[in-house]
């Protein structure tokens, strides 16, 4: 921008301003006279808006909540796949609900103490023809057992088999076990069989458990045999 016209800039500078003045009471007039209306027109009503008229609608019985529309009707329970199918002395045979044609089943006993507490479970099933052991068992003994101690089996106060534990949940440490020929025919002729554990604790003490081996026999020939 040369010299002369920076004169003349600043010359209309104040022309500009009174001119926006001017539009701004001009516009401040017109708003004046478009509220000073006729005092009829703003003496009318309002139109009833859409809230009132439904406000004032009476509500159809359909529209009511149903007294039982928060209640909880139920549902079929799921059911228990592990059931009982037959009770032979002190053991059970217990099954599996699989679908398929025939549900295995394994014998189980409830191992207690003196006062008739629970305190182990001894699971057993049979294996196929053909290896060193014919029955596998799993027995579970509470938390707290010195696991290097082992587990100790014997029957009719016979010489005892020491077994090794595999691992232990919160249910209890788990000891896998495989029976030969020879071990399963000391059960189907003995009266009792004595489990041993040493408390962690107590190291210098042992608990006996004590296994009834009535129906042995008549649960073990019923037991499914797990092919793996």
């Amino acid at each position: 921008m040369n010299g002369d016209a920076m004169p003349r800039l600043l010359h209309l500078l104040p022309l500009v301003a009174l001119l926006g003045m001017s539009t701004s009471l001009a516009a401040q007039d017109t708003a004046t006279g478009d509220s000073a209306t006729d005092p009829a027109q703003t003496t009318q009503p309002a139109p009833e808006t859409a809230q009132d008229q439904s406000a004032a609608e009476p509500e159809t019985p359909g529209d009511e909540a149903k007294p039982d529309e928060e209640l909880d009707l139920g549902r079929p329970a799921r059911e228990n796949p592990n059931y009982i199918k037959d009770q032979y002395g002190d053991w059970q045979l217990r099954c599996f609900r699989s679908g398929g044609e025939e549900d295995p089943c394994q014998m189980y006993q409830l191992l207690t103490e003196d006062a008739g507490n629970p305190v182990a479970e001894f699971s057993l099933f049979r294996l196929p023809e053909g290896a060193q052991a014919v029955a596998g068992a799993t027995i579970i003994v509470p938390l707290g057992t010195l696991l290097s101690e082992e587990l100790k089996l014997s029957v009719d106060g016979g010489r005892a088999k020491t077994y090794a534990f595999s691992f232990c949940t919160m249910v209890g440490c788990y000891a896998r076990i495989g029976f030969t020929q020879a071990d399963i025919d000391a059960f189907k002729a003995g009266a009792m069989a004595n489990l041993q554990i040493v408390p962690a604790q107590a190291p210098d003490q042992v608990v006996d458990i004590k296994a009834s081996l009535s129906g042995f026999t008549a649960a073990y020939d019923n037991v499914t045999i797990v092919d793996n």
